[in-house]
């Protein structure tokens, strides 16, 4: 692979992890926090998304395509990439390792997801609010979900930060710090938002 081609789905690869994959996971978490509330408004809001007007277009034009475009290529970054923390253990070093590592879990946990629920729904099953309870009953399953949703608020929140240094908006090293701090909240939220919503289920 060039220089240049490797240049561009770099970039690719980054934008795509912020629009739209960043902003499914954002809405998604969202949505399962309705678990709070009871079943009736998970189920609602669940079925809300998923009668949504060119649903199979938007899901795979806008969901598992540059999902899958983002996870592909992000393992092949994860596998060639050259971590350093043993010799250089600085913070930002050891965000890209974990990014790296989190990325390849997200892989394994999003694949595993996605047979529990769609293609579970495909074979006739019904996604709803006891689907999950009944997942998550399994004191395994809860704990592999715990890390994977923690996974996915770190990799998200990390991937803003080289998301803006990527594409020029935070190139000053103070403005650097000011997206890490802005980051780190954004973490916070998404995780709290989705530990909440877990344990509604559990």
């Amino acid at each position: 692979m060039s220089r240049e081609s490797d240049f561009y789905l770099r970039r690719l690869h980054s934008l795509l992890g912020v629009i739209p994959v960043g902003l499914f996971v954002t809405q998604h978490l969202v949505v399962n926090h309705f678990a709070t509330r009871g079943e009736e408004a998970f189920n609602n809001a669940s079925n809300f998304m998923g009668n949504l007007p060119f649903v199979l277009f938007l899901e795979w034009f806008i969901i598992y395509i540059p999902l899958m475009f983002h996870a592909f290529y992000g393992v092949y970054i994860a596998f060639t990439a050259k971590n350093n923390v043993q010799r250089y253990g600085t913070f930002r070093n050891w965000m890209f390792m974990l990014q790296r590592v989190t990325g390849v879990f997200l892989v394994v946990f999003i694949a595993w997801h996605i047979y529990e629920t769609r293609i579970q729904k495909a074979l006739g099953a019904e996604v709803n609010f006891d689907m999950m309870a009944d997942i998550l009953s399994n004191p395994f399953m809860l704990v592999f979900y715990i890390v994977g949703v923690l996974s996915a608020t770190f990799h998200l929140a990390n991937g803003l930060w080289s998301f803006a240094v990527t594409w020029g908006i935070a190139q000053s090293p103070r403005s650097q710090k000011i997206v890490s701090y802005i980051t780190i909240v954004a973490f916070l939220v998404l995780s709290v938002i989705g530990m909440q919503a877990l344990l509604a289920f559990a």
